[in-house]
Formats: C-alpha cells, sequence, structure tokens
C-alpha cells in the first residue's frame, strides 16, 4: 500500500491522546511539515493556552463511547493513536483493550488509509505487569483491524517533562546517596522525544513503514543506574549508589513517589517493567529512515535540561493525568449549597495585569510566598498518606494552562488577566479549591480577592475543616498581601 501525502493540506491528521506528554509535541510538529492537524480530547478545556490552539480542529469525545469516535475519524488519512491510561493495574489494562477495539471498529467504517501507534519495547516472553501487557496487546487489537497499522516501539523516552526521565532527574538532584534496587540495573536503549516525533512524522509519506512493527532506540544501552550517573555528570553532582539485590518494586514507587514529583500510582507501573531488559533492535529503523540522526544520552539530557531551564517545557506526563478528586464541576459557591467558604479582599496598587502576574506565578521553585514551610509540611504529611505532595512543582514559572498541576493543586480554570482556580489534589475528606481574582478599582488600583471554597465529606470532613481553619487566618491573610506585594513590585519594576 502506497500513500501519497506530499500535498501536506489534502488530508486531516487525526491526533488522539493531544493532552498527553507525545501527543502535545506532535501537534505543533506536524504543523510544521504542514498538515492540517484534528485532535480528538475528551476535554477541549486542557487544551486552553497551547501555542497551536488555533491552528487545529478540536473534536470532543471519548474513546470509550463508540459514537464519539465517527466525527473525529471523518475525512481522516493517518490517525495517531497515543491512548493509553497512567494508573496500571487490570482495571486500567482493560479499559485500554476496550478503547482499542472501539478505535478500530470506527476506523474500519469510517475507511481511513492508516493507524500510528506509538508502543512499548517489552520482552514478551517474560512476566509482564498489566500495564506493559496492555501496551502490548493494544498494538495486537490494532493490527486485526482493516486498517495498515505503523507500530512503533519505544522504551525511556528522554526529554523535559518525560515520566522516567522526571524520575532520574529528580532522584540525581536530590539524593547524594541512593540505596538502588535490582530494577536501577537493567539494561536499556533510552531514546530522545526529538527522535520519536522524528519516527512519527517521517512515518506518513514513508511506505516503507506500512504494516510494520519497528523498534526505535537511543544510540547508547545503559541501565538506570548509568543515566542517573551521567545526568548527575552533567550537572556536576556526586553521588552515590549502592546496590540491593532485590527488586521490591512497591517499594521503589512509594521512595520515589516521596522525594520526586513522579506520583506513586503513575510510577508503579512503570517500575514493575523496569526490571525487564528492554533494548531495541534497530537495524530496521535505520533501513527505514536512514535520515534520521539518533542523539547519544548526554546530548538528549542536554537539551532536555536546557528547555527547562528555558521553561519551555511544552507537554508533560502530568498533564494526562486525570484529577484525583474527578470530573465533577465545583457547586455555586454560596452558603446554601453547603460549601464552607472564605473570602480575602485587598486594594493592591497596581494594574489587573500585575495583580493577575503575581498570583499565578505562585507555587513551584518560587514558592507560596508567605510561610513556605508550612506549605512544605502539609505537603510531606500528603506524600506520606499517599497523596500528591508538594514537589510537584509546576510546567513553567509563570504561565498557566488549564489542567496544569501546580504542587498539590490543579489548575481547574484560568481567565487571562482576571482569575485562576485551582482545585486541590492532596488527600482530604472532601473537596476544596483556591481561587484568585483581580478587578479594576480605580485608576491604576486593583481588588485582589483570594477565596478557598470547601465541600465536607461526612464528620471527617467537619474535623478536618474545623482542625484547619485556625491556620487559614495567618496563611491565607499572608499569601493574600505577599501576592498584592509581589504584584506592586512588578509594577514598579515596569
Amino acid at each position: 500500500m502506497t500513500i501519497n501525502m506530499e500535498n501536506n493540506d489534502q488530508k486531516i491528521i487525526l491526533v488522539t491522546g493531544a493532552t498527553g506528554y507525545v501527543g502535545g509535541r506532535l501537534v505543533p510538529r506536524l504543523l510544521e511539515a504542514g498538515y492540517k492537524v484534528r485532535v480528538f480530547v475528551r476535554d477541549p478545556s486542557r487544551l486552553q493556552g497551547r501555542p497551536w490552539l488555533d491552528k487545529v480542529e478540536v473534536v470532543k469525545g471519548d474513546a470509550l463511547q463508540l459514537e464519539t469516535l465517527y466525527p473525529a475519524l471523518k475525512n481522516v488519512s493517518v490517525a495517531y493513536y497515543l491512548i493509553h491510561g497512567w494508573q496500571g493495574g487490570k482495571a486500567s489494562a482493560i479499559r485500554d483493550m476496550n478503547v482499542a477495539r472501539n478505535f478500530v471498529m470506527a476506523a474500519n467504517q469510517v475507511g481511513i488509509s492508516r493507524i500510528i501507534y506509538l508502543g512499548e519495547l517489552v520482552d514478551t516472553t517474560a512476566k509482564l505487569s498489566p500495564y506493559l501487557r496492555s501496551r502490548h496487546e493494544t498494538g495486537y487489537i490494532l493490527r486485526q483491524g482493516a486498517i495498515p497499522v505503523t507500530e512503533f516501539l519505544a522504551g525511556m523516552i528522554v526529554g523535559s517533562g518525560s515520566i522516567l526521565f522526571e524520575m532520574v532527574r529528580y532522584l540525581a538532584e536530590r539524593e547524594p546517596i541512593l540505596f538502588c534496587p535490582k530494577w536501577f540495573y537493567s539494561l536499556a536503549q533510552p531514546i530522545a522525544i526529538r527522535n520519536v516525533l522524528d519516527y512519527l512524522v517521517g512515518a506518513i509519506n514513508n511506505p516503507e513503514s506500512v504494516g510494520k512493527r519497528i523498534e526505535i532506540g537511543g544510540s547508547m544501552r545503559l541501565t538506570y543506574a548509568e543515566m542517573l550517573l551521567k545526568y548527575a555528570d552533567l550537572r556536576n553532582l556526586k553521588r552515590y549508589l549502592l546496590p540491593i539485590p532485590f527488586n521490591f518494586p512497591h517499594i521503589s514507587a512509594y521512595w520515589v513517589h516521596m522525594v520526586t514529583p513522579v506520583t506513586y500510582n503513575a510510577v508503579l507501573p512503570l517500575i514493575e517493567g523496569l526490571n525487564i531488559k528492554a533494548i531495541a533492535d534497530i537495524n530496521q529503523a535505520k533501513q527505514i529512515f536512514p535520515s534520521i540522526e539518533l542523539l547519544d544520552f548526554p546530548t538528549a539530557v542536554q537539551y532536555a535540561f536546557n528547555k527547562i531551564e528555558a521553561g519551555e517545557i511544552v507537554s508533560s506526563w502530568k498533564d494526562a493525568l486525570v484529577t484525583s478528586a474527578g470530573d465533577i464541576q465545583p457547586y455555586r459557591f454560596d452558603l446554601e449549597a453547603g460549601m464552607y467558604i472564605e473570602r480575602r479582599q485587598r486594594l493592591v496598587d497596581a494594574s489587573t495585569n500585575e495583580v493577575y502576574r503575581s498570583f499565578t506565578g505562585i507555587g513551584g521553585e518560587r514558592g507560596w510566598l508567605y510561610m513556605d514551610w508550612l506549605w512544605t509540611i502539609r505537603g510531606w504529611i500528603d506524600k506520606a498518606i499517599g497523596g500528591v505532595g508538594l514537589r510537584r512543582g509546576r510546567r513553567h514559572p509563570d504561565d498557566v494552562w488549564v489542567g496544569d498541576s501546580l504542587d498539590f493543586w490543579r489548575v481547574e480554570s484560568v481567565e487571562p488577566g482576571y482569575s485562576m482556580r485551582l482545585r486541590a489534589e492532596m488527600k482530604v475528606p472532601g473537596k476544596a479549591w483556591l481561587e484568585f481574582t483581580c478587578t479594576p478599582a480605580s485608576w491604576n488600583k486593583t481588588l485582589l480577592t483570594t477565596t478557598a471554597y470547601y465541600d465536607a465529606l461526612g464528620l471527617k470532613g467537619l474535623i478536618y475543616w474545623f482542625t484547619m481553619w485556625p491556620f487559614h487566618k495567618f496563611i491565607f491573610d499572608g499569601l493574600t498581601r505577599e501576592i498584592a506585594n509581589r504584584a506592586e513590585k512588578i509594577y514598579l519594576e515596569e
């Protein structure tokens, strides 16, 4: 079968999983190549802030609901299948395979030209975790349809925001001495995200890739311990590794959860598969894509670190995570709705622009402006009881998008120049929100409003509220005051 896409604007390219790490980077690459792009997402609001949003067609839907796939696939030539869950376990694996079956059924009926799937490089003879098994079986399900499939099989992806790279990076940055379980010494073949995108985009006009399963990897084979030490060398850090002759996946996941921004549920299914050697036979990839030059691990790390330092993280593993608080929208915030509400206001000698920039810049490396140590303690308590903790940081020091993680909050809504609402992802008996708004008060003065909402769950929720309420007085008073001070400082500097 031959696919001619030289006139790139003639056919639509569908990208599923556009809110995820790879999908969020694939879309701009396709646009740069001149393709007409459509994205299929469950919640279009999570694309807010992407610089390419006005250049693509957005179709809302859920691949678990077959009928929503048909409008997404209509008039599509090539569809990228980048859908998969992160939570691990049999239930998640079954859901992933049901989604794949729906996609094949809809693609067969609509009659697209090809599916391109980014799968996982695994040793199928080994005992696989449910997550890795589902990644392998998803490829099998896609190939059973009438639509030709190009399946790329990759292991660890190196790039700013990729989950395994972030794990290695934070461990190297924060732990001078590491006790390393057996999986730390498994051999892998990490590949730069740039090269992954080279393959994905290059496959469209490459007829030799049609119907093939192609293993891809970087130019170096390294253990995770070697990767950590090479990263440390690049950062001029002295690190000592103490081997442990056991895997301990659950303990390892909890350890990673406590000392890095990567959550337990996200990293456990990956660690369960890291004891398996993931080496790619890249000869076929070289033959089909001879022009792609593979980056070595140090170069890929340097590119990633440059992006992190410049605050140019286009997408992150965190972007695709579903909030632990669920998808239910908050109530209309009033007392009659059973919501506990605390509202604080302050008049600021600055415009709304400076006030908005001030409160959207809290968290991450900048911290919480007032009594930051208390926020840190709250984060450690949350980590200790299995929550996300405070260490996830933020994607960019100043800009926020809907869906961004911001320490132990999730950005739920943003109205540029006016408001930001955060939804709590720390473990609390109920649901909580923190909202900031700025409205013009008079010439060059702005009314800053900080509002905390809490929907208590049962008796535990009430006890939690009245336990925390005394601390809210000085924490939120101080936070509001320091946001105002920072806004005035920004105004004076400009």
